[in-house]
């Protein structure tokens, strides 16, 4: 992806510059330089849908102060939609047309969980069933997982759509001093979007994860005035967040050159918990960092943009999630494939006089195989 330098300019003489993937200016709808949510989709949400349905897990999540737009550019504003309802349409968009092409199938599940004072709650369960301090459990293969989280099962983006309305109705919001509507809560939105077709007439199955995560925004007390279950909503807030922020440092100080691996602090919160293999494993990962241009907000606008620049350091090295006996099938069909090719060009040496040397070791492993 081409690179774009972001600048942030308090007086000429102390002027900070970073280089990131993309820069987007949403301050001003009037302006030439204005970048609408469309844009923003086409440069990101396209990535994470193309990821998809290659069979790779993929993770978007938005940090920043509270106020600058995390939420905008998420889940955006009426009539206005952001990544998330973007995402959603454009996945069922490209389910129906695939579906139309050829014979695989497709079956999607939806959940929410948000993480509240360090709890984690179940935004889409009914009020009657609901549990507000469900155990986050850690599977030896699949990974951190919220036990007796609720799954739906959805059809089309209507669907989803009822879903979400539902689940930010349910989100905990509050009035402070920066902002009207804060969000309290870290928001992970989870699409299961499992696909099953025929490759090379052997039944296949890829199951992908995508994780679209809506951060609560870093806030100082003294600038929001918080006070009792507010203040201490801010503090649980920042604390993940710095949390997250010493996952990130560790990870980006990983090098395959090093012979011990740095240790990654995931376990300090929640939130780095159950994005473990998001941050730093099996995941293709996007980090938008929201800033507000407001020069009183330089000293949270400068630690947002040193928070993604040190994201850039990390390297993850997703697979594409399939069946592994299937996989195996197919390395093995294809091994043996090469084989017989050699076997075949053996003989034809043979015949021309002259017997290969590895004819009978050549003739071993494909019996092993």
């Amino acid at each position: 992806m081409a690179s774009v330098r972001v600048a942030v300019r308090v007086a000429p003489e102390n002027t900070k510059t970073f280089t990131y993937d993309f820069s987007y200016d949403s301050t001003d709808r009037q302006s030439s330089a204005f970048t609408s949510q469309e844009k923003v989709f086409e440069d990101l949400g396209s990535d994470v849908l193309k990821a998809a349905f290659d069979g790779y897990n993929a993770c978007v999540f938005a940090y920043g102060q509270t106020g600058s737009g995390k939420s905008y550019t998420m889940m955006g504003a009426p009539g206005d939609a952001g990544l998330i309802p973007r995402i959603c349409e454009g996945l069922f968009s490209r389910i129906s047309n695939s579906s139309r092409c050829d014979e695989a199938s497709f079956r999607t599940e939806v959940r929410s969980e948000p993480i509240y004072n360090e709890r984690v709650r179940d935004l889409l369960r009914r009020k009657s069933t609901q549990t507000y301090n469900l155990r986050v459990r850690e599977h030896p293969k699949d990974g951190p997982y919220v036990e007796d989280l609720s799954k739906h099962l959805v059809l089309n983006y209507s669907d989803v759509e009822e879903l979400m309305e539902a689940g930010n109705i349910n989100r905990t919001t509050a009035s402070t001093g920066m902002n009207d509507v804060s969000s309290r809560s870290h928001a992970i939105f989870t699409i299961n979007f499992t696909q099953a077709k025929f490759d090379a007439e052997m039944p296949s199955e890829t199951i992908s994860k995508i994780h679209l995560v809506d951060l609560a925004g870093s806030e100082r007390a003294d600038a929001t005035g918080a006070t009792g279950v507010r203040l201490k909503e801010g503090g649980n807030i920042n604390k993940s967040l710095v949390t997250l922020g010493n996952v990130i440092s560790a990870l980006g100080q990983e090098s395959p050159l090093k012979k011990k691996s740095a240790f990654v602090p995931y376990r300090d919160s929640v939130l780095t918990w159950l994005l473990k293999d998001s941050l730093g494993g099996n995941s293709k990962t996007i980090m938008i960092a929201t800033i507000s241009p407001a020069d009183v907000n330089y000293g949270e606008t400068l630690s947002t943009l040193r928070y993604a620049n040190r994201a850039k350091n990390i390297i993850n090295k997703p697979t594409v999630n399939e069946d592994a006996n299937v996989r195996l099938i197919r390395e093995l069909q294809a091994e043996i494939a090469r084989l017989k090719a050699l076997l075949i060009q053996g003989n034809q040496v043979s015949a021309g006089g002259r017997r290969p040397h590895c004819w009978r070791s050549v003739f071993m492993i494909v019996w092993c195989f």
